[in-house]
């Protein structure tokens, strides 16, 4: 089992090393498709959620890379430096995405509104699971009493309730660039290059999403075998 985990687990690893640098470089290729409107990320940003009746939510800019995020708690959509500022495909692309999210609140969307409920729970869940699972079988296997049982069972909820959030993630990122992509397409925001690029960057984004919630799965099914299997 604990071969077969290193495999399955070694091999998310990899993909996740190869989505990343791929979508790396999809979005260096597409920083440099640029915009025939000339605007910048911002400006794509405030027209998004102009045009969507939105008027409460604030575009500001973040320091780093790729840490581009829309923050419900006080409704601003937070861009990149570089999407910020720049104006091409990728740009636009991310900052559609974000302003998806966005109009995601404003509607109540569904799985918004679950991911959104679950983050207190996940924050704590993420950061005690592991110690809870090792702590337990540690315990088990050194006291021989069912305490440390149920200690790593505690932990392996916990842990499903993070992979759980992974999976709910999903339709949200998946929904949020479908409302982008429909705008920018819409209201004529891009050439057919642009669009393309902005597309193609938006799927490998997505991905890396898919990614991390097989990655939390596979966790998940190995300590569950794991505890489970010590009860044998």
């Amino acid at each position: 089992m604990d071969f077969t985990y290193l495999i399955v687990i070694g091999g998310i690893a990899l993909f996740s090393f190869l989505v990343s640098a791929r979508l790396k470089s999809k979005f260096a290729h597409y920083s440099k498709v640029h915009l025939q409107n000339g605007m910048s990320g911002a400006e794509i940003a405030e027209k998004m959620l102009s045009d969507n009746g939105i008027y409460d939510v604030k575009v500001i800019s973040t320091p780093g890379q790729l840490t581009d995020h829309y923050n419900p708690m006080n409704k601003t959509v937070n861009l990149s430096e570089a999407v910020y500022n720049q104006r091409n495909a990728a740009a636009a692309a991310v900052a559609a995405h974000e302003c998806g999210h966005a109009v995601q609140h404003a509607q109540a969307y569904s799985w918004l509104t679950m991911r959104s409920k679950m983050v207190p729970v996940v924050n704590v869940s993420s950061s005690l699971s592991q110690w809870l699972i090792m702590g337990g079988l540690i315990l088990g296997f050194a006291v021989k009493t069912s305490i440390g049982f149920y200690v790593a069972v505690a932990g392996l909820l916990l842990m499903a309730i993070a992979t759980l959030f992974s999976f709910i993630t999903l339709p949200v990122e998946y929904d949020a660039s479908n409302r982008a992509l429909a705008w920018l397409k819409n209201k004529n925001m891009l050439t057919q290059q642009e669009y393309v690029g902005a597309e193609d960057s938006l799927k490998w984004a997505a991905r890396t999403y898919v990614v991390a919630a097989l990655g939390a799965l596979a966790s998940l099914l190995y300590w569950g075998f794991r505890i489970l299997g010590s009860r044998d």
